[in-house]
């Protein structure tokens, strides 16, 4: 219960940081969009670092279904929990939608209308859960203590050379669907996503398992 607690606070508060950055950089760039997404990708990036160093020895911190499908399939986590874990991020997330809306004064319940569609985007996916899934596999076997570092560094980098900005996160893609704001994406681009997401998770795992021979 600890372990599953740890997934859906840290989840939650994964997404309120990213909501909610999106909406402080909206509110203060002025229309430059540059501007927003360089707030909205440093908050990320900070938050996770703290959620990871907080909540990474009692869960693992995976606050992605992709990364604990990746982990349990090279050993780490036990299969028999990927259902609670996977179950628990995607609530948490949502709540963590729901959070940031709260905190801004914004209905609690959006369907987003931000257009999130096309080979590139899904591509995008897919290059950016692969490297995601590559870093923590990598990291966790050779260097751990500094997985919390190396998995904010690559996300912060990620929102910038991929034309997605880096979702990499079933969970997170769900959530975002049901916010309006900045980050949001339709749901109607959220399954597209969430298929190129597993797909890079599955071919950094498969790539993680060869180069490790």
């Amino acid at each position: 219960m600890r372990s599953l607690a740890a997934e859906g606070v840290g989840t939650a508060l994964l997404l309120a940081t990213v909501v909610g950055s999106g909406i402080m950089g909206e509110q203060l760039a002025g229309g430059n969009i540059a501007i927003a997404l360089l707030a909205n990708s440093l908050a990320t990036g900070a938050a996770l670092v703290a959620l990871i160093l907080t909540f990474g020895p009692v869960s693992g911190a995976h606050f992605n279904p992709a990364v604990t499908l990746a982990d349990a399939s090279t050993g780490g986590t036990a299969w028999r929990r990927v259902p609670g874990y996977i179950g628990v991020q995607i609530i948490g997330a949502i709540v963590g939608v729901w959070i940031a809306h709260l905190m801004y004064g914004l209905p609690v319940f959006m369907v987003s209308t931000h257009v999130r569609a096309g080979g590139a985007q899904l591509f995008s996916e897919v290059i950016a859960t692969f490297g995601l899934v590559l870093v923590i596999l990598g990291c966790a076997r050779h260097r751990p203590e500094m997985v919390p570092f190396a998995v904010a560094a690559y996300i912060t980098a990620a929102y910038w050379f991929t034309a997605s900005t880096s979702f990499a996160n079933p969970a997170v893609t769900i959530a975002r669907s049901m916010t309006d704001t900045f980050a949001g994406i339709r749901p109607m681009d959220a399954p597209g996503f969430i298929a190129a997401q597993l797909c890079g998770a599955l071919a950094a795992t498969r790539f993680f398992r060869w180069m490790s021979r």
